[in-house]
């Protein structure tokens, strides 16, 4: 089982950033796929970005090139850097870890960006 724990969200000003962390539990975590998702209120979740257990990553349209996902297997720990922030990025943040066919979720941490 792996449990997952966000942090890192708050309250910033457009242009501004932020740095989430998922720290993960368990031995399984360097094995695992990891992705972040974001829910505003009203929405659905969406999927915002992946890094596989090797490192390669995927960006949803509406992140490329501002946010960033990386990895330290060694801390069992992601993270997703957020630059050049809009309030359309105010959301719920979630980590989810995907291992053997199993998805492992986080409680999620609240972005909020305002204009």
């Amino acid at each position: 089982q792996v449990q997952l724990v966000e942090s890192g969200g708050g309250l910033v000003q457009a242009g501004g950033s932020l740095r989430l962390s998922c720290a993960g539990s368990g031995s399984i975590f360097s094995m695992a796929a990891m992705a972040w998702f974001r829910q505003a209120p009203g929405k659905q979740r969406e999927w915002v970005a992946t890094i596989s257990e090797l490192g390669g990553t995927n960006y949803a349209d509406s992140v490329k090139g501002r946010f960033s996902i990386s990895r330290d297997n060694a801390k069992n720990t992601g993270f997703l850097q957020m630059n050049s922030l809009k309030p359309e990025d105010t959301a719920v943040y979630y980590c989810k870890a995907h291992w053997r066919g199993l998805d492992y979720w986080g409680q999620g941490t609240q972005v909020t960006v305002s204009s």
